[in-house]
């Protein structure tokens, strides 16, 4: 009887152990992509500035275009924001989405890790737009404030036992729905649909932070290569910037001032 409770103590500690081990190598898969995606971020938010100081200036001998707001473009925001180049900073970045996902299991961790930062830079050029939009202050606050949730609705993707695998296909249908909604509004320009289309965005990508990053965390496992590990990070880290970024730009129609 001794024998057998010895043994059974050696197999819990030895399970406690193992447990320890999994647990470690979770956080440090987590800690990985959420250092990733605030590379990402950070990429972005970089580009995005200089971008917009190269494309603007307060000195009217240097202007080629006034926008509405008395923004003065040069002649390098000409091109990127009133040109048909224009379409192209835009769509670039949901291109190149498409094409990370297509070939993200056929690349290294490294390669993987460097089409990251090429698309965070993409999308910076594409978002340097809302700087002729919106005041500097405005988009600053907006930032923090997106931190702030997606930080609370992250945590409770990662803490929660609940199975959001229901609630992550309820809110892909709707992202299908407000795409197409967006499409139609741009011919439309109504202003309650757009509204509508910011609002429901909103509560689909808080709701796709939760769900992704409950999948995020679902993808690890403890017995995978360090290069398999990194590729997953990767992707992790891509999928979560995404839900950031989308919040962040359906917040910022609600929080953001106008400069008109």
């Amino acid at each position: 009887m001794d024998n057998f409770r010895n043994y059974q103590n050696q197999m819990t500690n030895s399970g406690a152990k193992v447990g320890v081990v999994i647990d470690e190598g979770l956080r440090a898969y987590m800690l990985k992509v959420y250092n990733l995606m605030a590379f990402g971020l950070a990429v972005t938010g970089v580009v995005s500035f200089l971008t917009n100081l190269i494309a603007t200036t307060r000195d009217p001998s240097l202007a080629s275009a006034t926008l509405r707001g008395g923004v003065m473009l040069t002649d390098v925001g000409v091109a990127l924001y009133t040109s048909p180049l224009h379409w192209l900073v835009m769509l670039a970045p949901v291109f190149f989405v498409f094409f990370i996902n297509i070939r993200i299991n056929y690349l290294s961790a490294y390669a993987a890790k460097v089409i990251f930062a090429i698309y965070a830079g993409l999308m910076g050029l594409s978002m340097s737009s809302i700087f002729l939009v919106y005041t500097g202050q405005s988009i600053v606050q907006t930032f923090f404030v997106t931190s702030a949730a997606f930080a609370s609705l992250s945590l409770f993707g990662y803490t929660t036992k609940k199975d959001l695998t229901a609630v992550g296909s309820f809110m892909i249908m709707g992202l299908f729905g407000i795409f197409i909604a967006s499409l139609v509004n741009i011919f439309l320009r109504a202003p309650a649909l757009q509204f509508a289309i910011s609002a429901i965005g909103l509560i689909i990508f808080a709701g796709l932070t939760a769900y992704d990053t409950q999948k995020v965390k679902e993808m690890y496992f403890g017995n995978d290569r360090d290069d398999v590990i990194d590729r997953k990070a990767v992707i992790g880290a891509l999928t979560l910037y995404l839900d950031f970024i989308n919040l962040f730009i359906f917040l910022l129609q609600f929080l953001g001032n106008r400069r008109d």
